[in-house]
């Protein structure tokens, strides 16, 4: 299933979100101390990182960490939702090889695209990747994320979530899988996707006084001594 509407809270979550929540209550007043402008969202942080203990938030950009910090502060403290990250960034070295092994076990690397992209085109390569838990969190992140800029990508991952600033709150149109090109609108940097083709230029006119076309009258004989074969002009190689 790939909805995480679908699948219904366990009761082992909502326990976990609750444990969650007391402690960060309890750790509140040393967050107020350590920052007091912004106790709740280290308080929350500290939380998180007890309940999440294996998750890293290095690599991400400033603006997806800053994103990613502030939503779950207040799914957390508004709505009682724990938002973990799984996977955020990624070295290239091993998203190439995760993309390799995926061509190998599926048969191609068309195949392969539908799950893992490249590592020339993943955005958890660039850190604006959210791979996310659990599915109450995901289901949280997908109706509130925009006012971060966090966005579900795709219909096949529900755990999926990219930061994308310049959409301004405007969800894009959700890809059904990650091989699916997506077009009708520029992503933070152009060349993670394919675009609308651009339009082709208009040969620009050429300056200076028009060349004269040189002009044989019908009578006039060549001077020029018949070309023999071995005078012929080969073709260039491709460069």
């Amino acid at each position: 299933m790939n909805e995480p509407r679908t699948i219904p809270p366990r009761l082992r979550d909502r326990l976990y979100a609750a444990l969650t929540l007391v402690l960060a209550a309890l750790l509140l007043p040393a967050a107020f101390a350590r920052r007091p402008g912004h106790a709740r969202e280290l308080a929350c942080h500290w939380a998180l990182a007890l309940r999440f203990p294996a998750e890293d938030l290095t690599g991400l950009t400033d603006g997806t960490r800053a994103a990613f910090s502030a939503a779950r502060t207040e799914a957390l403290w508004r709505h009682r939702q724990l938002i973990g990250l799984t996977s955020g960034y990624r070295d290239p070295a091993v998203q190439q090889r995760m993309f390799e092994e995926e061509a190998r076990r599926r048969g191609s690397a068309t195949a392969a695209r539908m799950l893992v992209l490249p590592a020339a085109e993943s955005p958890h390569v660039r850190g604006i990747a959210l791979d996310v838990r659990p599915h109450e969190g995901a289901r949280w992140l997908e109706e509130h994320g925009a006012r971060y800029d966090l966005y579900r990508i795709y219909d096949n991952e529900w755990w999926h979530f990219e930061h994308h600033p310049q959409r301004r709150g405007t969800p894009p149109r959700r890809l059904a899988h990650p091989g699916e090109r997506r077009t009708g609108w520029t992503p933070a940097t152009p060349a993670t996707y394919d675009l609308e083709p651009a339009a082709e230029k208009t040969p620009r006119p050429r300056l200076g006084p028009p060349r004269r076309e040189r002009t044989t009258c019908p009578n006039e004989r060549s001077t020029a001594a018949p070309s023999s074969p071995g005078d012929r002009q080969r073709p260039r190689a491709a460069s």
